[in-house]
């Protein structure tokens, strides 16, 4: 029989439980409400508001494009030195230092050198900032591409989208946060896993959307329906979905699933309009490329970019087939293949943005995983580069960039990053500056761990390219 004392005691038991339950209800409903995609605070004032990055899967080739190395033409045939030989994965192929084929020249009035294969991007080169001193550190496009994107070299981490709109949401709740525009040729490397939410809630991954036929697909239904049924079917949906939300408390894996039907049946009328380029005038069909046959594709998919970020879209990705500037053979024709898909509509993509006032809160990111190597594989008429991690070059522009600007430097032949060397990390930690956050504060507590994009490594912001 119990006592008086085994009384309180468990009485004691029952209210200390009672009081622990109510404040884990309390702390997961304030977790839950940050599951949404609704405008966040950033943490300081933001020079951008919007991201578009023109992703370059394959490692475009820094030094026949941006990284003019005049010594590769005096030591040109060389055999590489030992720590660039001990980079290259294909031995038995290796040549000497090749020089690049390309003629390089002085562009606007910061007189910005660019590889002849980059006319347009000369044209807008004063609104961009080079960064020629990048690197990583693993030499496969899979591991690269997963810490470009994700902050590791694994393949369950985050994307940079889906933290970008965890920190912040975005300013339409009738479109997709985070949509990525591929390419109808072929997706990149790693696939759905470049723009993944990993372990972050699913509300924030990456939305991906189509340049040829229906944009987004099973979004209008079969049947057309009168507006009366089609809004009592939806307003039953929704209080049947509540119904099930309230019986399953704290799945938030639910919640997103519900999150993304609601805003499905959102997108209906106007992401139609968005995706919609046949408004354009022809001029700016016509700057975009979108007459040519070489650039029409990815100029399409280039100005569906600017009309997203348009309408309050946060980030969106643009991808070319496959990894087209995996130029390991035959490295002219490839360089010539990618350079003529893309240049004009990156050129016109920054033009338009500026032209609309826009580029001062849009964030344009060009660039890949790697760079290339400065000698030749498979020498001979056919020869191209094998994958660079060492050292590499990107651009950026608009979103608060000083525009007319290079950063960094590699060695003497574009091999290794050598001053202001700029890592993966720094690089993410830049990105998240300009649109108002702090790298180190940004976090998602999971498993009893704070996670970050930059984890634990070392990080730091750009500010020598920041206006």
């Amino acid at each position: 029989m119990p006592t008086r004392r085994d009384f309180f005691s468990r009485m004691g038991d029952g209210l200390t439980g009672a009081a622990l339950a109510s404040l884990f209800a309390e702390d997961l409903g304030a977790k839950q409400a940050l599951y949404d995609l609704t405008p966040k605070k950033p943490h300081q004032t933001p020079r951008a508001k919007s991201v578009i990055q023109l992703f370059m899967n394959g490692g475009p080739s820094q030094v026949d494009l941006f990284d003019y190395k005049p010594a590769l033409a005096k030591y040109a045939g060389q055999p590489p030195s030992r720590d660039l030989a001990a980079e290259v994965r294909a031995v038995r192929e290796t040549g000497g230092l090749m020089p690049s084929p390309y003629k390089f020249s002085k562009h606007g009035k910061s007189g910005i050198e660019l590889s002849e294969m980059l006319p347009h991007l000369g044209k807008v080169v004063d609104d961009i900032a080079i960064v020629r001193s990048m690197f990583t550190t693993h030499l496969a496009h899979e591991a690269a591409l997963f810490l470009m994107h994700g902050g590791r070299i694994l393949p369950t981490r985050p994307s940079l989208g889906s933290w970008i709109v965890y920190g912040l949401g975005s300013e339409n709740q009738n479109l997709p946060a985070y949509v990525v525009l591929d390419d109808p040729k072929g997706p990149p490397i790693n696939f759905i896993q470049n723009w993944q939410t990993g372990w972050l809630p699913a509300v924030f991954q990456g939305t991906r959307v189509r340049s040829e036929g229906s944009p987004i697909l099973n979004l209008h239904a079969k049947q057309e329906y009168p507006g009366g049924i089609v809004d009592l079917s939806r307003s039953l949906l929704h209080r049947m979905d509540a119904g099930h939300r309230d019986r399953h408390p704290g799945n938030v894996e639910l919640e997103a699933r519900i999150a993304n039907y609601e805003l499905a049946a959102r997108m209906q009328m106007e992401a139609t309009d968005a995706l919609d380029i046949s408004k354009e005038s022809e001029a700016a069909k016509n700057a975009y490329g979108l007459n040519d046959e070489r650039t029409a594709s990815y100029g399409k998919r280039c100005l569906m970019a600017r009309r997203l970020v348009e309408r309050g879209v946060r980030l969106v990705q643009v991808y070319i087939e496959g990894q087209i500037w995996d130029n390991h053979t035959k490295i002219r024709q490839g360089l010539e293949y990618a350079c003529g898909k893309t240049d004009q509509p990156a050129a016109a993509l920054i033009s338009d943005l500026k032209e609309r006032g826009l580029l001062d809160s849009t964030l344009v990111i060009w660039g890949g995983e790697f760079g290339r190597l400065p000698i030749a594989q498979d020498p001979g008429p056919n020869a191209g580069r094998d994958h660079g991690p060492s050292g590499f070059s990107i651009w950026m522009a608009g979103g608060g960039i000083k525009g007319g600007t290079t950063y960094g430097s590699t060695d003497e032949i574009g091999y290794r990053a050598a001053d202001n060397k700029v890592s993966v990390h720094d690089f993410h930690a830049t990105v998240l500056h300009m649109l108002g956050m702090n790298h180190r504060n940004l976090v998602f507590e999971r498993e009893g761990r704070q996670e970050r994009i930059t984890d634990e490594f070392p990080a730091r912001v750009l500010t020598e390219i920041i206006a």
